[in-house]
């Protein structure tokens, strides 16, 4: 056996057979077990981590433990990169070629995943999305449930009837989960825009149209359509006061409109009724379906019915009867 594996040399490397075996030696073997030794312990050290800050944090704010996680991970991570160039690096002129020869080759080899690396410290720095924010990103809108190194993990979300043909296709239509969760890269951030529901304002703005007959009374049906928004809707728009001056504060911008208001719109076969108003950023089609109800209610005790697509004929061409002469029978021959 100790013909077989010998340390030679004044650097006891590793001889196998006969043959040297590049690299390996004693120290080297120190090194990677200490290495191992090393990175199963830090390993272990971040989740026990993970885990006592997940136990006291129970019941708190989910973006007060998203972050410390987040904290946590990094952490880890730093320590993890320096131990390993501490280990294998005793040399700094050593280190800084063989960093610039790693770094060259992840720039050409993995440009994804380190523009995927880059789009997580955008989120993290940019206030762009948190936890627990409803977005629109990579064409997928739902919850942020999760952000890691490289990608960001969204609760979906189905879409309202005016972008039901977007990509990609969902078949609930309204802000509801779909069950579905799906992940999407960081590197999104550099491509196109993220939507973000809630981050400054949590709060939006609905609209709920009604056509009526133009011979319907119109007045009534406005203040129909007024009292059911104001009844659900004024609490919310009086508690957005505050964000919405902070986010006045924060960009320029003028004050919009809060409270509920009915536009008129003219077509071809009824009058069209919208009425604007201010919703939570969950919990949108809740409210709608008890708008819809009491309006509709209203409506039949005021009378009023709700237009469709009508044809009225005005003319017509004038009607013409063409009656066949009777056919008689001819008349008999006379007697001889």
């Amino acid at each position: 056996m100790e013909d077989w594996i010998r340390l030679v040399g004044d650097t006891q490397a590793l001889e196998l057979f006969g043959i040297r075996l590049v690299g390996l030696n004693a120290d080297n073997g120190k090194k990677l077990l200490f290495t191992l030794v090393f990175i199963t312990a830090l390993l272990w050290l971040g989740r026990l981590t993970q885990r006592l800050a997940r136990h006291r944090l129970r019941g708190g704010a989910p973006h007060v433990e998203f972050w410390v996680r987040q904290a946590i991970k990094l952490g880890t991570a730093v320590l993890l990169i320096l131990g390993l160039l501490s280990i294998w690096f005793e040399d700094p002129t050593r280190l800084a070629t063989a960093l610039g020869l790693v770094t060259a080759g992840l720039a050409f080899a993995l440009q994804k995943v380190v523009t995927a690396v880059a789009g997580y410290f955008v989120i993290l720095r940019g206030r762009i999305i948190n936890v627990g924010d409803r977005i629109v990103m990579g064409g997928v809108r739902g919850d942020v449930i999760g952000v890691d190194f490289t990608q960001t993990t969204i609760m979906e979300m189905g879409q309202p009837p005016p972008v039901q043909g977007a990509e990609p296709p969902v078949w609930v239509q309204s802000r509801e989960y779909t069950g579905r969760i799906v992940t999407v890269t960081n590197a999104k951030v550099f491509d196109e825009p993220i939507y973000n529901y809630t981050r400054d304002f949590p709060y939006l703005w609905e609209e709920l149209a009604l056509p009526i007959a133009y011979s319907a009374d119109r007045g009534r049906a406005e203040r129909i359509l007024l009292e059911a928004a104001e009844r659900h809707s004024v609490p919310i728009a009086e508690m957005s006061e505050e964000a919405l001056q902070e986010l006045q504060r924060r960009y320029v911008m003028k004050k919009p409109e809060i409270r509920p208001k009915v536009y008129y719109r003219l077509t071809d076969n009824w009058l069209e009724l919208t009425v604007r108003f201010m919703v939570m950023d969950h919990g949108v089609r809740a409210l709608k379906d008890a708008m819809s109800r009491e309006i509709l209610g209203a409506l039949e005790e005021a009378g009023i019915g709700i237009a469709s697509a009508t044809f009225e004929i005005v003319g017509l061409p004038p009607l013409v009867i063409n009656a066949s002469p009777a056919i008689r029978p001819a008349p008999a021959d006379p007697p001889a």
